[in-house]
């Protein structure tokens, strides 16, 4: 495994300690709350950017667990795959940093898709799914080279290839530069999986990728220059938060929940969502492929929204940034949200 001098974050030490499952909220809320300060004193970062790769279909008794009053009648939803270009200053120098670079020329292999390609007739299957372009084409669009990639993250590693990014011994890696971080609770579950689990992670994801180009993270994390990963165990074990700190605040990353009103259900306009959230008292409506930990999950995107702070584009929601986010489609009635964060941009890329 590969080192880098990062900084361990200890706000949230101890903060999921509480006997009752409401203490385990409300204190990981306020150690949320001092983090929140701590990170609006740090720089910002020198350059964000969202970009748009692939447009699917995704179960939504999955996305808005238990909470969409039309499920029995339109089983999907769409979700946008997003990618991030973000760069930042660090003791060692300007770094540059991928975020969920899904390789889905590659990730369709991943079991539940699979089967829901081999499905589906070859001539609706253009028509749910959009692939808008690849991660070696957004970098080149941002104006970097493959070489000038540093580190690669996803929040948690469903669906994930990262084998073609960071090479193996039968395939060079298009990224030659770039490590890749993840939690090591993460990594260890995407290498030992059970049959639930395994459904959702791409077949050999990381295997034969070398150690030397993986930094194991333990915990919460800042990279520097305005970036942390906040571990925000729940859709898996191993989940994390990106946390970046631009001209429009907070971004907070990850794929806990699929669009910003499953943080704020009370305003969302997707059917029945709403009342759903009302009547059983949530603050918030988990994305649930998994069930790993929806207790865990639930307190995750509390300390998100939290971290988050509001939107500056619409207040009633916070400033979360899905890395997969619902995106209205006229073909799954119901589904549309109240509002889309869809592309976001900050600074000028340093070449």
């Amino acid at each position: 495994m590969s080192t880098a001098p990062f900084e361990s974050i200890a706000h949230f030490d101890g903060c999921r300690r509480a006997v009752g499952q409401m203490a385990r909220v409300e204190d990981t809320r306020s150690a949320a709350g001092d983090f929140r300060a701590w990170m609006l004193k740090q720089p910002k970062v020198r350059y964000f950017e969202s970009f748009d790769l692939v447009k699917v279909p995704y179960p939504t008794r999955y996305g808005l667990r238990n909470a969409f009053s039309r499920e029995k009648l339109v089983e999907f939803l769409h979700i946008t795959n997003r990618c991030f270009v973000v760069q930042f200053d660090t003791v060692e120098g300007l770094k540059t940093l991928l975020v969920s670079p899904s390789d889905h020329e590659r990730n369709g292999e991943t079991p539940f898709f699979r089967r829901l390609a081999d499905g589906a007739p070859k001539l609706v299957e253009p028509l749910i799914a959009k692939r808008y372009t690849t991660a070696p084409e957004i970098v080149k669009a941002a104006g970097l080279r493959p070489e000038d990639i540093d580190y690669i993250t996803y929040d948690h590693l469903h669906t994930q290839d990262v084998r073609r990014w960071l090479g193996t011994d039968d395939e060079p890696a298009v990224f030659p530069n770039a490590n890749l971080l993840v939690m090591g609770r993460e990594l260890d579950c995407a290498r030992d999986l059970n049959p639930y689990q395994a459904d959702w992670y791409c077949p050999d994801g990381t295997t034969g990728i070398p150690e030397s180009k993986i930094i194991r993270l333990e915990g919460d994390t800042y990279l520097g220059g305005g970036v942390a990963l906040v571990h925000t165990p729940g859709h898996t074990e191993g989940n994390h938060s990106i946390v970046v700190h631009t001209d429009e605040g907070l971004w907070v990353t990850s794929e806990n929940g699929i669009a910003a009103e499953a943080y704020a259900p009370q305003h969302s306009t997707v059917a029945g969502v709403a009342d759903y959230a009302k009547t059983i008292g949530t603050e918030v409506i988990i994305n649930a492929n998994t069930l790993e930990n929806s207790i865990d999950q639930y307190i995750s995107m509390v300390q998100e929204l939290t971290i988050a702070g509001p939107s500056q584009r619409d207040e009633r929601f916070p400033n979360v940034f899905p890395s997969s986010e619902l995106t209205r489609f006229w073909a799954f009635p119901g589904t549309r949200p109240a509002f889309s964060v869809g592309h976001a941009r900050h600074g000028a890329v340093t070449r």
